[in-house]
């Protein structure tokens, strides 16, 4: 392994964990973090992934990106939610963003939503059916954006390791 590639792999694989992290605390992009450890690695070694390859991981990067911020807010919408539910839910969010990270983007999105219903004038159980639905649908996101980083690493170790001949 030459010293260029074994920087790489270094940078890579810290670029892998930030990304996991990223997957949770919403100042870090997870997913692009990931894929910048991909293209780290197709930068040093050129033929260790295919350009469709990269191209793929880009598009699938990028609509999981855009998920992120759109699935929640449609999770709402789907159950009716009030312009003012919707602006509480991202209100809430970037209040728990700055005082109670990194789990308070989530809570901050579940109280927004519910405190917005209420403003509305939705009654006290639709109002937290719709704050438990963004929840829920904030969760998802989480959970796609750590599945697509797992998949990415998953290649990432694959292609060092076929590097090395292991």
């Amino acid at each position: 392994m030459d010293f260029v590639f074994f920087i790489a792999v270094i940078i890579g694989l810290f670029l892998l964990v930030i990304g996991f992290v990223g997957c949770v605390i919403p100042a870090l992009p997870g997913p692009p973090l990931g894929f910048l450890a991909l293209l780290l690695l197709k930068f040093t070694e050129p033929n260790i992934f295919s350009s469709d390859f990269i191209i793929t991981m880009t598009v699938i990067t990028a609509i999981v990106y855009f998920l992120d911020y759109i699935l929640p807010i449609m999770g709402a919408k789907m159950y009716n939610a009030s312009k003012l539910g919707i602006w509480g839910a991202i209100i809430g969010m970037l209040i728990g963003i700055f005082f109670f990270p990194p789990f308070g983007m989530i809570f901050g999105l579940l109280l927004g939503a519910i405190i917005g219903e209420l403003i509305s004038g939705k009654p006290q159980a639709e109002a937290v059916k719709i704050g438990l639905i963004s929840f829920m649908f904030s969760l998802l996101t989480i959970v796609i954006k750590v599945a697509l980083v797992t998949v990415m690493s998953y290649y990432f170790v694959d292609a060092v390791l076929v590097s090395l001949g292991i």
